[in-house]
């Protein structure tokens, strides 16, 4: 199992030895101030001394049910949190000191991607090149590229996106993300609620990027499948904290050897926590 390193690197080194990603002791609590926790008079800790790394590269799993605090941990990842305590740093660069130069090598997709609903992908992909600075002809170029790549072609590049399926939404969003060409790649539950052909297709996508431009990748889903076939590493995330960490079949033979059988990823969640992956836990994914 990984841990990370006591030793950072000095504020605002870029990191050269293999380490993208470097979260160390990281806790986010939520509340009394949201509501309904005030309702309740306590506070919730979403993520609960979280440390991992991540290599340069690699695509990185985290994978437990939903209100487990996957989603808080993204957004505290992507600078859109700050943590209560403990330190997160992208290429060797403090999220919470330095967001801005952070922001520039990564880039997020979540489950709840935002459009202008009435512009077609083009449309809205143009709006967010120019949000980036990036140059009109280059930027058309780049966005019917990507978006090939993802399946959308013909008549679809320029049809509202009102009229588009959740899937292609989905694709859209993902080929927003990639118009920066983002050495980080944070993606929250990318393929929820996707049909198996658009799944498959965002899945393909993600490996090839991967492959021919060395983008590091943290995904978190519930999709075991998903997980075991996408990532080089998984952490399994319950109630805010990270149980186990390992390859798939790493964590599939530790979990082999606990039941004595042989296992899946879903023995795994099973064996560790005494639930299943899903069941939902109260905890806030905000």
């Amino acid at each position: 199992m990984d841990r990370v390193t006591s030793e950072m690197p000095s504020e605002g080194a870029v990191r050269s030895d293999g380490v993208a990603l470097e979260v160390a002791d990281v806790v986010k609590r939520f509340g009394p101030a949201l509501p309904w926790l005030r309702r309740r008079g306590r506070s919730v800790t979403a993520v609960d001394h979280v440390s991992f790394t991540v290599r340069r590269g690699e695509i990185f799993g985290i994978l437990g049910p939903n209100g487990s605090g996957k989603s808080t941990l993204i957004r505290l990842l992507s600078t859109l949190l700050i943590p209560d305590s403990g330190e997160i740093r992208a290429f060797g660069i403090d999220v919470v000191r330095q967001p801005t130069r952070v922001k520039r090598s990564i880039n997020r997709v979540s489950v709840e991607a935002a459009f202008f609903k009435k512009l077609s992908p083009m449309e809205n992909l143009l709006f967010a090149a120019r949000v980036y600075g990036l140059e009109g002809r280059a930027a058309r170029a780049a966005i019917r590229r990507i978006l090939d790549d993802l399946g959308i072609d013909g008549k679809a590049v320029t049809a509202p996106m009102e009229e588009m399926s959740r899937g292609m939404q989905q694709k859209v969003a993902i080929a927003r993300a990639f118009l920066t060409s983002p050495a980080l790649l944070l993606l929250d539950e990318p393929t929820t609620g996707l049909d198996p052909r658009a799944k498959h297709d965002v899945q393909a996508f993600v490996r090839e990027t991967r492959r021919l431009h060395d983008v590091t990748v943290v995904l978190t889903t519930h999709d075991m499948t998903e997980a075991e076939q996408l990532c080089d590493r998984v952490a399994i995330f319950d109630r805010g904290r990270i149980v186990a960490l390992d390859t798939p079949e790493g964590l599939r033979r530790a979990a082999s050897e606990r039941v004595g059988r042989p296992a899946t990823l879903e023995d795994v969640f099973l064996s560790l926590t005494g639930r299943r992956l899903e069941d939902e836990e109260e905890v806030v994914e905000g």
